[in-house]
């Protein structure tokens, strides 16, 4: 797609796509109204100061819009209008042996119970060892600490996905 084609989108189907992108409803409102963009620049700044400008509450719903590092099966089920991103971005755990995926399995249930939103990682390029050890050096931060890092990390992941939509 080129954002020539991304401006010129219905405004059902530009919310639908930018969702792709990121789940936060607020996100894909105040993107939607600052169409049509000049250039992909321009989709990426406004992109992220919309993010960084968005809630708490916005962050932890664009999180929801995510499977779990390593699972595999809600990654092919509820997620399948981005399983093919997400697939890619978590490509590092397909190859990772049962106890590296028991123990993701093991510390992505304590992040959740301890912060309340699923560990949220940019995964790609990254082994299943390496997000083993960024969930478990995350584990024990406070809370306001790390809804930071996760901000942070669903920042670098919207833009990632904005850059595939645009296979910048």
């Amino acid at each position: 797609m080129t954002l020539t084609v991304l401006n010129q989108l219905p405004l059902p189907e530009l919310q639908e796509t930018l969702r792709r992108c990121c789940g936060a409803t607020a996100w894909v409102e105040k993107m939607c109204a600052r169409f049509p963009l000049k250039d992909t620049d321009e989709l990426l700044d406004v992109a992220d100061i919309i993010w960084r400008n968005c809630t708490e509450a916005d962050w932890k719903e664009a999180f929801t819009h995510h499977p779990q590092i390593g699972d595999l099966a809600a990654l092919q089920q509820r997620f399948a209008d981005t399983a093919q991103w997400a697939a890619g971005e978590q490509a590092g755990v397909s190859q990772a042996h049962t106890g590296i995926l028991q123990a993701l399995a093991a510390g992505n249930q304590a992040y959740l119970q301890k912060f309340g939103y699923i560990f949220i990682v940019c995964a790609s390029g990254r082994s299943a060892e390496e997000m083993l050890q960024l969930l478990t050096a995350r584990l024990p931060h406070n809370p306001e600490e790390e809804i930071f890092i996760a901000m942070q990390e669903q920042a670098k992941i919207t833009r990632i996905r904005l850059e595939k939509l645009l296979s910048i």
